[in-house]
């Protein structure tokens, strides 16, 4: 065995069914020498949505810095001046390989279409992992991501922080209690694109043009698993999520964040019927101005049918804003969140699935005075997934809250949400199989096909 120091907590190999490979140098939920030391981390995406890890991670030390854009590496330092003294380097393959044994745990902060291999090269090193929402570009990714950490025994976390907060855990608890009653609808959604902020942008034309590559850009890293394609400032360094190939639009940007509150409480995993009912214009490849998306579940246990609805788009470019309750007097209707229809009492919680209330003041100022609700589900001390990440690495929790048995299968929701959305109408599916049964063509986006030399997760399928 190697010597436990701290450069080293490496394990002997243990073998397992699924074969062989290297225990994490910081074992999950043991005590001892990880419990008192830092970790190692290191951060494949160094720029714009990067800052939340290195927020979650300023205890630790952050030793390696990975990004296709070397214009990224300096974006933060000022704020965190310890990434001056991290190694750099442009492929996350070769980051780790070539200091794999000095890293303990990887945040991955890329666009979409890279989580899913950026994310399983460094769990199948035995790297701990927390990866940005949503967890993958498709939905075999997905599935494969939750495999991977039965198979390589490390700490996951995806980044969804309304998880961490209290609030998720008090509606779950006023659900569980009977305060609403059965919830057979739920209406959540969020105002955009607007096509005006920073993340999202609209071309004149698809396909766009093709532009020169800025210095310090390695484009064919940047493109990883997906089909090549011409660089263009549409796609990167920020709007990448209003193309299909790359991002997974304003639903996959926000589901797991909006959607968290409900697919937990309700257990609202698999939806049987998906269907785009309403759909603005789009460019070929690209999201819709707006749309809306309805989920249905059957029953589940002694939870009733449920319909989810999705809504996006701004209302100045046509889009409808969510159904808000008649009674709602809790000041301005909300146009980002989730409402929840229940046969005793409607309620509604925020874009973060944090701060619950009830529709109407009356009802809140009743339910304040006379409910005795009790406290189930333990608060998490470490604010954001970052930092609870840490905490889950070290043994001071059992477990991540969004770890990926959580995490994939609420992701999938949304994106099955998104292949309705970019195809429009209806998609009947069997959650067991994992397959489009009315449309089998659309299968072929449930797992999209990868360009040579990316291909990971063959083994985890047999």
């Amino acid at each position: 065995m190697a010597k436990l120091n701290r450069r080293s907590f490496l394990q002997k190999s243990a073998v397992t069914a699924a074969g062989a490979f290297v225990l994490p140098r910081f074992s999950i939920g043991k005590p001892g020498p990880s419990a008192n030391s830092k970790m190692n981390v290191a951060m494949i995406g160094a720029g714009n949505i990067a800052r939340p890890s290195y927020a979650g991670c300023q205890t630790e030390n952050i030793v390696a810095l990975c990004d296709i854009d070397s214009r990224q590496f300096g974006q933060f330092a000022g704020d965190f001046p310890q990434l001056t003294k991290a190694k750099t380097f442009a492929d996350f393959r070769v980051m780790l390989d070539k200091m794999g044994k000095e890293i303990d745990g990887v945040c991955i902060n890329t666009p979409d279409h890279t989580h899913f291999v950026a994310t399983i090269d460094a769990m199948q090193r035995g790297l701990h992992v927390c990866t940005q929402k949503p967890l993958s570009h498709n939905i075999w990714e997905s599935r494969t991501l939750k495999k991977a950490k039965d198979k390589y025994g490390v700490v996951t976390n995806m980044g969804n922080q309304g998880h961490t907060y209290d609030g998720i855990r008090k509606m779950r608890e006023w659900y569980e209690a009977g305060v609403l009653g059965q919830v057979r609808e739920v209406h959540l959604g969020y105002p955009g694109p607007d096509w005006d902020n920073r993340y999202f942008t609209k071309p004149a034309q698809m396909p766009v043009q093709k532009q020169a590559i800025p210095d310090g850009v390695d484009w064919d890293l940047w493109l990883g698993p997906a089909k090549h394609t011409p660089y263009n400032s549409a796609y990167h360094p920020l709007t990448w999520r209003g193309f299909y190939d790359y991002g997974t639009a304003q639903l996959g940007d926000w589901f797991c964040h909006i959607g968290d509150g409900p697919v937990w409480t309700l257990d609202l995993y698999e939806p049987t019927v998906v269907e785009c009912v309403r759909r603005g214009p789009a460019l070929e490849g690209m999201i819709p101005d707006h749309s809306i998306i309805r989920f249905d579940f059957p029953a589940r246990g002694d939870k009733e049918a449920c319909t989810m609805y999705w809504y996006d788009g701004h209302p100045k470019n046509g889009a409808k804003t969510i159904k808000v309750p008649d009674e709602w007097d809790m000041g301005r209707a909300e146009i980002a969140g989730s409402y929840w229809y229940g046969d005793k009492q409607n309620a509604f919680l925020d874009q973060r699935s944090n701060n619950p209330r009830l529709s109407t003041k009356q009802a809140m100022m009743e339910f304040n005075k006379g409910a005795d609700i009790p406290q189930t589900y333990e608060r998490v001390k470490q604010r954001g997934p970052h930092a609870e990440w840490v905490a889950a690495v070290k043994g001071e929790i059992k477990e991540c809250g969004s770890n990926f048995d959580y995490a994939a299968p609420m992701s999938e929701v949304g994106l099955i949400g998104v292949l309705a959305q970019r195809f429009g109408g209806r998609i009947e599916w069997d959650p067991i199989k994992g397959q489009v049964t009315n449309r089998p063509e659309l299968n072929e986006y449930v797992r999209a096909p990868v360009r040579k030399g990316w291909e990971y997760g063959e083994d985890l399928w047999g």
